[in-house]
């Protein structure tokens, strides 16, 4: 009990720390340069494609995600949060300046017409399970992000998939838990269906 009392606190503090760092973040954000952050994004195009839009499965598309969320996230993997071989090594030695300008740059760059058509049988199931498990309450309506909340439609299937199920196992860092608390209720069924429908949505 004692060492699960402490481990809550030790995350209620860590997201009240992150949570003053990002509120200092986004405050600096009118500041941020987007044509600095062209240049700082050139190392990115190899995994993430011209202007943010991946043509990779397992690699996803930045490319009009809400300018909150490449913040969180860029701080997330700078900060050892979220962890990934690559991304973990890149984000090291951003400065803050540097999160904001690269969130100021993908964020403004159009999200290409997806690659991706979604089987279907389903675009009708895939509907129902957004609506049912309350995606478009955070995600918005259309799918599309808002705020520190990433755009899904027209995101990549694969690695949607696999932080579904990364949420799913609680092996996928979640800042305020709501994700890991959403996908339990997903089936394996269920994240199939949602990689397919959700990746060929996408329309601006």
């Amino acid at each position: 009990m004692t060492g699960s009392l402490a481990a809550q606190r030790s995350a209620v503090a860590m997201f009240a720390a992150a949570l003053s760092f990002l509120t200092l973040a986004f405050t600096q954000a009118a500041f941020a340069d987007a044509e600095a952050g062209r240049h700082k994004a050139q190392v990115c195009v190899a995994c993430h494609g011209p202007g943010g839009n991946s043509a990779n499965p397992a690699v996803p598309t930045l490319a009009a995600q809400p300018q909150q969320f490449i913040v969180t996230q860029l701080f997330m993997f700078r900060e050892g949060k979220r962890k990934d071989a690559q991304m973990s090594s890149f984000a090291a030695s951003l400065s803050n300046a540097d999160l904001n300008d690269l969130a100021a740059y993908f964020s403004a760059q159009p999200h290409a017409p997806p690659a991706h058509v979604t089987a279907p049988e389903n675009v009708a199931a895939g509907r129902r399970i957004t609506e049912q498990n309350n995606c478009v309450a955070c995600h918005a309506r259309t799918l599309m992000g808002q705020q520190h909340i990433p755009r899904l439609a027209g995101q990549q299937a694969e690695y949607l998939r696999a932080q579904l199920r990364g949420f799913k196992a609680s092996t996928r860092f979640d800042m305020d838990g709501n994700m890991t608390s959403a996908a339990q209720a997903l089936s394996d069924a269920d994240i199939e269906i949602l990689g397919d429908y959700l990746s060929g949505l996408g329309a601006p």
